[in-house]
């Protein structure tokens, strides 16, 4: 009988767990160096590559770590460290359908490629981010083009991973872009503007902004469900916007704490919305509405349910 598992990053629990979905019990805590932030998993659901970004949140001082946390998801053990030294801050972080591991050093505004993280403890290259304090980065599936979120200087910036003689393409879409997803087709990159509470739509190719929808305050995630409907988590104002792939607004969830992040059931209509006050709520993206919820230690983040 299979079993689904959340994955969860506690940041301020500094710790990377595993919850039974069915139950809302933990299985396992990992604890790990303080403030760990953003995780990705390979195709395999094998390993866990955890950022060490070293400090609270952005806004905080200090220069933050400089390693990648490799978990076996089926040991439950932390089995390896990447070291990204001499950059800084590792926060965005992606995978490519050949399982390629890309880490955005926020700290020295730098992409970093990994052709083999599950073997080699090192990047195989380095590019710049085109901006400054790149906090996220947005992949295609093949790996050829990414985008840099850069909070600092109000940017996006295109860039060719595979090409590093390629320099990155600026686009100013607003103030304080962070959160992102692509289409369906990857022809669009929806991004959240943080400064003046928005969500645009990007061509990848002409990188004109082709649309534009108003959002709560303090838009920080984007996530887009199977029928291409895009989730808004506004931190400031307590709520997630609903939005249609044409960015207008067709419902808004109000909650009573921040809501940190969300990740989406990989078969389901259901999603798991990480909460300020140490909660995970099951969200039925059918009826909006809260199926149940389940405690969590400090500061539950980054998520992703698997299933074995």
């Amino acid at each position: 009988m299979s079993q689904e598992i959340l994955l969860l990053v506690q940041k301020c629990a500094h710790t990377f767990s595993f919850y039974d979905v069915e139950s809302g019990d933990a299985i396992k805590h990992i604890r790990l160096p303080d403030f760990p932030h953003e995780f990705v998993v390979d195709s395999q659901n094998r390993f866990a590559y955890v950022g060490h970004y070293g400090i609270e949140t952005s806004s905080h001082e200090g220069e933050g770590g400089c390693s990648v946390f490799v978990i076996d998801l089926e040991k439950g053990e932390h089995v390896r460290t990447l070291s990204i030294w001499p950059f800084r801050r590792p926060h965005g972080l992606a995978m490519d359908d050949e399982d390629r591991l890309y880490v955005l050093s926020e700290g020295n505004s730098t992409l970093l490629i990994f052709d083999q993280p599950h073997l080699k403890d090192t990047p195989d290259r380095a590019i710049p981010s085109g901006g400054y304090k790149s906090h996220l980065v947005a992949l295609t599936r093949s790996g050829e083009t990414a985008f840099a979120l850069n909070l600092l200087s109000n940017t996006i910036t295109r860039l060719k991973p595979q090409d590093p003689t390629i320099a990155p393409v600026p686009v100013q879409p607003g103030s304080m872009p962070e959160g992102n997803c692509y289409s369906a087709d990857e022809r669009t990159l929806y991004v959240a503007t943080r400064g003046d509470n928005s969500i645009v739509a990007v061509d990848v190719e002409t990188l004109q902004v082709t649309r534009r929808g108003r959002t709560g305050a303090d838009p920080t995630r984007i996530y887009r469900d199977s029928q291409n409907r895009l989730y808004v988590t506004n931190y400031a104002e307590h709520s997630i916007s609903v939005f249609n792939a044409e960015l207008e607004e067709i419902h808004r969830i109000e909650l009573d704490t921040h809501a940190i992040a969300m990740s989406l059931h990989p078969t389901r209509d259901l999603a798991f919305v990480t909460l300020k006050d140490q909660r995970v709520g099951m969200l039925d993206l059918n009826t909006y509405s809260f199926l149940r919820y389940f405690h969590t230690l400090l500061e539950p983040d980054v998520s992703q349910v698997i299933v074995r």
